[in-house]
């Protein structure tokens, strides 16, 4: 029809659409530097961003903003740019004639088309909209709330694997418990002003935090022979609140809590510089809230020093002597604080340490080995990295797609998924390092990795709470709540995380079987690594759920104790990730506990983990899933049959020590599993449950104008029983009155004789009548009273009611509730028939019904 615009059309490729409105739209927000020319057509684009990637890590304090800095030169780049004359050609050629919409020459690349051309219905992912190239401005510098003081140096440490075993610290029995004494009697020489308070809420947040100057907190020294030491915690991870200087190298240090919160402080992380190194230094920690501790036990803090990491590339190592963990003497309230002190010999004088409860690793740790995986060429064809969703404060929360290109779509639909995740604790630091050893060794050319990105789709998501993590909180995310208890969540913008978390999972069920599901975790109180599972109700997979930790254990004997694992689903627990997804209908669900200590199995019994053990324990996991689905059964089985014996031997330990006479032999296998296991000890999750911080004090609001409100208003009665009952209470007691007052009279007890069947109400008398008439005593109350017998009011009142109760059964000897709907079928009903009272009738409207309550949700401002 138009021959040469045909021709013109085959010698060149007109941009896509979207294309050119992404392009724009992200340059317009800073994503882009390319310059101001015309848009490059798709494959021009995509050649020079794989060739010619310019990713770069951001400084800690750059934002987007800073990329174009005027906002009338964003406009008049936005109005250049969009007016560009490929664009106009474009929208010209497709107005002169429809049929260009269905021509082959412009095909869509929106479009999903199957090797043989043919057009699916429907869209693709826009393109790299979420991957690490999909521009070339640098990663995200973390977001801070904007009450947090951030300093601009940026912390890096060394990985190194110590060359001799670490063992634990073996207490003598003589170490010192030294006296708090705080402020009054020692000098502050550190301190945070710009915590935020008892009761305030998250409320928005940008990069960098507090805006202005930064305070210098160190205290200003004397001289060079000043040997004070200079305090420092507001960076990545970092949060001690507060030092006291109280002798000449002792200090008291106090941890912050968790933000918008006045709880969980266990972990700790802080930088002290002008080091001495022949003095022996005290650090005393003293408001730990959990009354049990891995340093009870022989658990080493860790220390870093930067001189030994630049001169000799020496990292963390395990140090202290005196170590001991016990109670405060000092009250506060109702918390009991815990203290912990060590003492130290530093290496070198004018040194810059670091202390910390485990290794630490930071968001930033984690965008930079995310950026290391999306530049690598071979990497980035089987590992696609996505944004699953935004936090609280606006970080992003990364998703990772790891399989292999499947040859047909038969064979894509056959694979499992197994989905894991970290850091939803952010203290739990060892939950980072076996997810890294697991990506390591996922993402590798090993020939077992490849069979499982062969056979498996694998969903991870690194940071389940990338705020926390970079605040420095232990259990808390920036809601002041657990999320590790709210997986069944509601409230999709107090709790993104995981509430996106959850819905991928869901949508991957629709598609997929889930074989396993996993959340990396760290244990304060408890030795090696175990896992947390639930009990399968189904007795078609009796110990089914328990076979991959027991592969597991055998796999890594020395780091692994299956006998610490528990597969018991407490009510306390029902919000927890395994918990949810087990009842989402994953049967391999389960919750890794990582020590923060060591292992007491094996070759490394009484030796510190290090790194290097816990990314070992990710490649285990990845073989121990080969095992698991090995197509030969033979592991498999032998694995349940020893669990069944060892089941054995547990029951009848248990009932050795009730001293029950059951026939273990016959009916093991019947017994609940749940009455033989304790519960999963360990965490203080209960202590943050609940509302968001800031929905908490709208709630409260709430609750007070309700409870003014009641007070005001009379209570009705609930129910029309209720109200029939107290009608006729109120009746009984004037047709009482109204007898006493006629027994008094002369003459009454000859007429009662006289006309017996009086007061006598006829059976066959209709409801209606029933309801009007006023009740009255019959003879027989009557005759008793002329007897003798007492009649008090309130037991005369029983009498009556107790005689009204039988009255109306036997006028309707159908009715069964109160019910307004009638449940008539039009039969006579059998009069022999008494009435049918369930105890529970109301039970299952209530289930089926469940009220679910609706709070305002907080709109937070997430840009500076």
């Amino acid at each position: 029809m138009f021959p040469a615009l045909e021709a013109e059309l085959k010698q060149k490729t007109l941009p896509d659409p979207y294309e050119v409105f992404m392009y724009h739209h992200l340059q317009y927000y800073g994503y882009f530097k390319a310059g101001r020319g015309s848009v490059p057509s798709s494959a021009t684009h995509q050649h020079v961003r794989k060739n010619n990637p310019r990713i770069v890590l951001s400084d800690s304090f750059r934002g987007r903003d800073d990329l174009i800095a005027d906002h009338l030169e964003k406009e008049n780049l936005l109005c250049s740019t969009c007016l560009s004359s490929a664009v106009h050609q474009q929208a010209e050629a497709v107005s002169k004639d429809s049929f260009m919409l269905s021509s082959s020459l412009l095909r869509s690349r929106l479009f999903l088309h199957d090797d043989f051309g043919e057009v699916s219905p429907c869209l693709r992912e826009p393109q790299d909209l979420f991957d690490l190239y999909s521009c070339s401005v640098p990663l995200q510098a973390p977001r801070w709330p904007i009450e947090c003081e951030v300093i601009k140096e940026s912390i890096h440490h060394i990985e190194r694997v110590p060359p001799q075993p670490e063992y634990f610290y073996q207490p003598t029995g003589n170490e010192k418990v030294p006296e708090i004494v705080g402020e009054e009697k020692g000098t502050v020489v550190y301190q945070l002003d710009s915590v935020p308070t008892k009761g305030s809420y998250f409320t928005s947040s940008r990069v960098g935090g507090k805006r202005g100057v930064i305070k210098e907190l160190a205290v200003t020294l004397q001289g060079p022979e000043d040997s004070t030491l200079l305090f420092e915690s507001r960076f990545e991870s970092g949060n001690l609140q507060k030092a006291v200087k109280v002798d000449t190298y002792e200090y008291e240090l106090t941890l912050r809590t968790d933000l918008y919160t006045n709880k969980h402080t266990q972990w700790f992380y802080f930088r002290v510089q002008n080091t001495r190194k022949d003095a022996t230094y005290r650090f005393t920690i003293v408001n730990l809230l959990k009354p049990k501790s891995l340093y009870t036990i022989g658990m080493k803090p860790l220390m870093y020093s930067q001189l030994d990491a630049e001169t000799r590339s020496i990292g963390w190592r395990r140090e202290g002597s005196e170590i001991k963990y016990y109670k405060n003497s000092t009250e506060n309230g109702q918390l009991s604080f815990y203290c912990l002190t060590w003492t130290v010999q530093f290496p070198h004088d004018q040194d810059t340490c670091f202390f910390a409860h485990f290794y630490p690793y930071t968001y930033t740790d984690l965008q930079c080995y995310l950026l290391s995986v999306a530049k690598n060429p071979i990497q980035s064809q089987f590992c696609k990295l996505r944004t699953l969703c935004r936090s609280l404060a606006g970080n992003t929360v990364y998703l990772l797609t790891i399989t292999n290109p499947s040859q047909t779509a038969k064979e894509a639909a056959a694979k499992k998924a197994v989905v894991l995740s970290a850091r939803v604790h952010p203290g739990e630091s060892n939950g980072s390092w076996i997810m890294k050893g697991f990506l390591d060794f996922i993402l590798s050319s090993s020939p077992d990795a490849q069979l499982l990105r062969d056979i498996f789709v694998f969903k991870v998501v690194p940071m389940l709470n990338p705020d926390g993590v970079i605040v420095g909180n232990y259990r808390c995310s920036l809601a002041g709540r657990d999320l590790n208890r709210h997986y069944k969540t509601i409230l999709r913008e107090s709790f993104p995380c995981i509430w996106h978390t959850r819905n991928m999972i869901k949508r991957l069920l629709e598609e997929r079987e889930v074989l396993l599901y996993c959340d990396f975790h760290g244990h304060s109180r408890k030795n090696n690594i175990f896992l947390y599972g639930c009990n399968s109700n189904d007795r078609k997979y009796w110990l089914h759920e328990r076979v991959f930790p027991f592969m597991l254990s055998k796999n890594a004997p020395d780091k692994f104790s299956f006998h610490s694992c528990n597969f018991k689903v407490q009510k306390c627990k029902e919000g927890t990730g395994r918990v949810v997804m087990w009842r989402m209908g994953i049967l391999n669900s389960y919750t890794m506990e990582s020590t923060f200590g060591g292992s007491t199995l094996g070759n490394k019994r009484d030796t510190h983990f290090t790194t290097e053990d816990l990314k070992s324990l990710g490649y285990h996991v990845c073989d121990t899933l080969l095992d698991f689905c090995d197509p030969d059964p033979t592991k498999f089985m032998q694995c349940l049959v020893e669990l069944k014996e060892l089941l054995q031997q547990e029951i009848y330990k248990k009932f050795n020590e009730l001293e029950s006479d059951m026939d273990v032999e016959s009916r093991w296998n019947d017994i609940s599993l749940s009455d033989i296991e304790s519960s999963t000890s360990g965490s203080d999750s209960s202590l943050s449950d609940g509302l968001p911080a800031h929905l908490l004090n709208i709630a409260d609001e709430l609750d007070h104008k309700k409870k003014v409100y009641k007070k005001k208003k009379k209570k009705p009665l609930q129910t029309r029983k209720q109200r029939n009952e107290q009608y006729q209470k109120n009746n009984m007691m004037q047709e009482f009155k109204s007898t006493e007052d006629a027994l008094k009279m002369p003459g009454f007890a000859s007429t009662m004789q006289k006309q017996p069947t009086f007061l006598k109400i006829s059976e066959n008398a209709s409801s209606s009548t029933v309801k009007n008439e006023r009740p009255r005593m019959n003879e027989s109350q009557l005759n008793g009273r002329d007897k003798g017998i007492s009649l008090d009011p309130p037991k005369a009142t029983g009498l009556i009611l107790t005689k009204k109760k039988e009255r109306k059964q036997r006028e309707k000897p159908g009715f069964t509730c109160s019910s307004k709907r009638s449940t008539n079928t039009g039969k006579e009903p059998d009069p022999d028939t008494k009435p049918d009272w369930s105890r529970n009738r109301f039970l299952a409207t209530k289930r089926g019904h469940t009220t679910m309550e609706v709070y305002p949700s907080l709109h937070i401002y997430t840009y500076p």
